[in-house]
């Protein structure tokens, strides 16, 4: 593959290309890994979050609170180098860059969650609670699938954040996009320039991006219609 954008393109930018690309999956692994895991931990910070129970909502304000006021860098500096420091341990890249990501997506993705599921009227709560179904019950059979339409679409817009916060793991020697990218800028190659390498790292990001922008715009036009019928027949 790599000769096939050598023969494409030349020396160096078919080398530079075949790597940029390359690199891409990683970034693509890690912006998955964030999503995943991110959305388990938010699964349970939401449940928190509507808790009858006070003392579990106090607990999952707070985790939200503090890792949305704690910037993504900081994250990535604490977990990826200060850990290190601080422990005397070596910790893989791969599991610094994880760690901090999943803990900022799951504190904006717990907020979004809450939000959706706070959105669905009273009436549908005390609607179950007659009949005598308990909290749980009530979240997973008559709350949960109302707002699953209202938290899709800022949960796919919400991917393209965590992509482009991926590019931040460089820091701390994570191997993706924008570390091959910074590499080449700096390197001393005619033809690898910045003005060149990084407006071509800024168009994979938004091949990236770009799509999931699109389709959580549809999916917002899609809810905004489904509104609009509703209240023509309650009219």
């Amino acid at each position: 593959m790599k000769d096939l954008f050598v023969d494409m393109f030349g020396k160096p930018f078919g080398i530079v290309l075949f790597q940029l690309i390359d690199a891409t999956q990683y970034t693509i692994y890690l912006a998955l890994i964030a999503f995943l895991g991110g959305g388990l931990v938010a699964l349970v910070v939401t449940m928190l979050r509507v808790s009858p129970s006070k003392h579990a909502r106090r607990a999952g304000a707070a985790y939200t609170w503090t890792f949305q006021s704690v910037p993504l860098l900081m994250l990535l500096f604490l977990l990826g180098l200060g850990a290190p420091r601080l422990t005397g341990m070596d910790v893989n890249p791969w599991v610094a860059a994880s760690c901090a990501l999943t803990l900022y997506t799951s504190a904006y993705l717990a907020d979004v969650w809450r939000g959706a599921i706070e959105s669905i009227p009273r009436g549908q709560w005390e609607g179950a609670a007659a009949l005598g179904l308990r909290f749980v019950p009530v979240l997973r059979l008559v709350i949960v699938p109302q707002a699953v339409r209202f938290a899709l679409a800022p949960t796919v817009g919400f991917m393209v954040q965590i992509i482009k916060g991926t590019s931040l793991a460089y820091i701390i020697g994570f191997h993706d996009l924008m570390t091959i990218g910074k590499r080449w800028a700096n390197a001393p190659v005619h033809g690898t320039e910045p003005f060149v390498i990084f407006p071509l790292m800024a168009l994979i990001y938004f091949a990236l991006c770009y799509p999931l922008s699109l389709y959580a715009r549809h999916l917002e036009r899609n809810l905004a219609a489904t509104r609009g019928k509703a209240t023509a027949r309650t009219a």
